[in-house]
């Protein structure tokens, strides 16, 4: 087991067993998919709950004053908590190790999508359909991603089967093949 997960998973487990005697794991769940979109994506956030400059009473105080009301009284506790053990900055992969062990419980594979373009509903709905049939499971959870160097296309992930129907993929292939050829 990887030093990270070591840490993570007595973090990850004892928040999923406290949301499962509370009935509220599918609450939490998405709310930790909220809080790593926030984390991910602001990166003053989660460099200002990172630094060892900040004492841990003002980043509970804030952590309290941002998400008292948008997450259960059991996510802000253990927000608390990691702030408190001074673990607050490992928050994003404690989360990822709660979904990662969701996932095992509920038998979801998780399909990440990567497209060089947003992919509407209808795009998502027969993507998702697709990606079942080669998965083999109904229980399938997407994470859409955009990367313009694709060009065009996209690249599914599905444990460790990978699609590259991307257009960079194609000509990074052929210019595999035509070096072959020389």
């Amino acid at each position: 087991m990887p030093l990270l997960n070591t840490i993570t998973t007595p973090y990850a487990e004892a928040f999923l067993q406290v949301a499962s005697s509370r009935k509220e794991v599918d609450k939490v769940v998405e709310q930790a998919k909220a809080v790593l979109t926030l984390w991910n994506d602001c990166p003053v956030f989660s460099e200002t709950m990172s630094s060892p400059v900040l004492e841990v009473e003002a980043k509970k105080a804030a952590l309290e004053k941002l998400f008292s009301d948008q997450v259960t009284p059991s996510f802000l506790n253990l927000l608390k908590l990691l702030a408190d053990r001074q673990r607050i900055g490992l928050l994003d992969a404690v989360l990822e190790r709660m979904l990662e062990l969701y996932r095992e419980q509920r038998n979801i594979a998780l399909a990440t999508v990567t497209s060089a373009s947003s992919l509407n509903e209808d795009q998502q709905a027969d993507l998702l359909q697709k990606i079942q049939a080669v998965a083999g499971t109904e229980n399938l959870e997407l994470n859409l991603k955009v990367d313009p160097d694709l060009i065009g296309g996209f690249v599914v992930s599905v444990g460790s089967k990978v699609i590259d129907a991307s257009l960079s993929g194609q000509v990074r292939r052929l210019g595999l093949a035509l070096a072959k050829v020389s």
